[in-house]
């Protein structure tokens, strides 16, 4: 009896798979699950396992043949049964051994097939024994790996890279892959110990909450494995008896007793065609990796000017994976910027010492990230659905700043975080959405909520991109409250520890453009919210200043302007200035000692 392996489908809009390398050769030994050969589609590289035990006894597919989906790719003949077909036909065979015409057939065909009778019952134990034990430890006993709920409103998530490959040993929770959605990018932790079996989605595949993502076996997956060389034992010492080794292999049992020195009494003369195929196919591991590199990995490497040729596999067998092309191109790129100035030390431009670096990213083209595609959609789409404009005041913060440098030793000390300006704005925003709740707001269609709280969002600069957390009930907290929920939220979102919900709910947003150095902007609303305050970075600059008997002087302030940009469907420009004004007035008279704890 045997059984047909076919080309499975590698995705939803897979429709063929490039044969890239055979694992194993016509005659091998073969468990559940092991896999056989390599294939290559325009999403994944990746390898096909055997469905059954057996042998491999034809090869349909050649290396590099790309076939269709639910193509035939191999013949795997049961254990028990192989013997018995090949022993009807070992007649016409044996007679023509002296003739040799294939030396393959001729150095198989005897260990398999001299001895029929004696070989059979020992092989029909080991194949009933082995395949419930292959069954067992690696399907029913693996675990399961779905995509979580990442928060109340997400549906699916975008796998966005694999941190472990097919074999890997893995502990319990140890990060398995990165997702990403449209609220955060995070990392997907392995429920138990033992080792990374199968991969069931691709890189940049988008799947629903609760869909498989891999299995995770027990300890005991690997045990299976480690059975196929004594299956292959018997086979090879029945026939030994009756036919003798032919005198040009007898100089192969050296190295195969140098290798294995527990196995050296008994197979001796046997295993002489296991020892010739086995430097065989040493040498075809050791030989150029880039011959088994698949075409996704040649047009990157093409790509990006990357000789395969020099580069150190790090897959199956020594192949080159997509990965180790990429790294390459990373550091090929690296030294640029150093070699350019080294190059030219007399240019004026690159030997100044203050000049800036320049980036590698310079003069280099890349995908737009997930989460860059979702800024984009979300910051389109607000400004298509609300009319937005932008008010613009001017503040000043002396008063705050004096407090702030006599405070700030002291309220780190006893805080643990350090007292910026942010969580004075943020008191006094949240004081004024109080009173002014029409700013408090969101739309969704034609109704509008004036919410209870104030959830106030953060706008926090990270490499991937721009992420706001949510501050719940800011309206509840002193400064010191503020100042600790700031830096936790900050800190965990730029670690990527941020949870989905605590990037949910806010009903009002702030961002501190200023802290790059930016007088102020016109910033986006975050919809459905109905206004965003942009802040901008203090600075010192002669101003008039008008004292308590009505006489004027031009003195040296700390000043900073505010920005807010608003829904002109419902925010007034009178509203947003009455806003404004609440919150100048809150600053500028500076009486935050009782909030600071003074």
């Amino acid at each position: 009896m045997s059984e047909r392996v076919t080309m499975p489908a590698l995705g939803e809009s897979v429709t063929e798979g490039t044969v890239t390398r055979w694992l194993k050769n016509v005659g091998d030994t073969v468990e559940v699950d092991e896999p056989l050969l390599e294939v290559s589609t325009d999403k994944v590289d990746t390898e096909i396992p055997s469905p059954v035990a057996g042998t491999l006894q034809e090869i349909l597919v050649s290396e590099d043949d790309t076939v269709p989906v639910g193509a035939d790719l191999a013949v795997i003949g049961d254990g028990a049964a192989a013997p018995t077909e090949q022993a009807s036909a070992e007649q016409a065979p044996a007679e023509q051994a002296p003739a040799e015409p294939a030396q393959e057939q001729a150095a198989e065909q005897p260990v398999s097939e001299a001895a029929p009778q004696e070989a059979a019952p020992e092989q029909a134990a080991p194949a009933q024994s082995a395949q419930p034990a292959s069954g067992g430890g690696e399907v029913s006993g693996g675990t399961t790996v779905t995509m979580p709920a990442l928060g109340e409103s997400v549906t699916e998530g975008t796998v966005t890279r694999w941190l472990k490959a097919e074999g890997d040993q893995v502990e319990v929770d140890e990060p398995l892959l990165e997702v990403s959605t449209d609220k955060v990018d995070t990392e997907i932790p392995s429920p138990v110990a033992g080792t990374l079996t199968k991969i069931l989605v691709s890189e940049d595949d988008t799947v629903p909450v609760g869909a498989d993502l891999a299995i995770v076996g027990g300890e005991a997956a690997a045990a299976p494995a480690q059975e196929a060389p004594h299956q292959e034992a018997p086979q090879q010492e029945a026939p030994k008896q009756e036919a003798p080794a032919a005198p040009a292999p007898q100089a192969a049992p050296a190295p195969q007793a140098a290798s294995t020195p527990q196995a050296a009494p008994a197979p001796q003369a046997a295993p002489a065609p296991a020892a010739l195929a086995a430097p065989a196919a040493k040498v075809g591991s050791e030989t150029d990796a880039s011959a088994y590199v698949t075409p996704l990995v040649r047009k990157l490497a093409a790509e990006n000017n990357v000789d395969l040729g020099s580069l150190k596999g790090t897959g199956v067998g020594g192949r080159i994976r997509k990965q180790d092309v990429l790294d390459a191109a990373e550091k090929a790129k690296a030294p640029a910027p150093a070699a350019a100035p080294a190059a030219s030390p007399s240019a004026p431009a690159a030997s100044a010492p203050g000049a800036p670096a320049v980036s590698p990213k310079r003069g280099t083209t890349e995908k737009m990230s997930r989460l860059r595609k979702v800024i984009a959609q979300r910051m389109v789409e607000s400004l298509q659905v609300s009319a937005q404009l932008t008010t613009v005041v001017e503040v000043d913060v002396t008063k705050i700043a004096r407090l702030r440098g006599k405070a700030k030793s002291e309220f780190e000390r006893r805080e643990g975080v350090k007292l910026s300006y942010l969580p004075f704005l943020a008191l006094a925003a949240v004081e004024a959405l109080k009173a002014h709740p029409n700013v408090n707001a969101s739309v969704e269609g034609d109704q509008i909520t004036y919410h209870g709280q104030e959830n106030l969002g953060i706008a926090v600069d990270t490499e991937r991109g721009l992420l706001v957390p949510v501050i719940k009930n800011a309206g509840d907290l002193n400064i010191a409250g503020l100042a600790r929920g700031i830096a936790d939220l900050a800190e965990r979102t730029r670690t990527n520890k941020i949870t989905p919900d605590e990037l949910g709910g806010g009903t009002f947003t702030l961002t501190n453009t200023g802290s790059r150095g930016a007088l102020f902007d016109t910033p986006i609303i975050n919809q459905p919210q109905v206004a965003i305050l942009g802040t901008g970075a203090v600075v010192k600059r002669p101003v008039v200043v008008t004292d308590a008997d009505g006489g004027e002087t031009i003195a040296i302030r700390s000043m900073m302007y505010l920005a807010l940009s608003y829904d002109h469907r419902i925010v007034d420009g009178a509203d947003a200035a009455r806003f404004l004004s609440t919150m100048k007035q809150r600053l500028e008279e500076g009486a935050f000692e009782a909030s600071l704890g003074l």
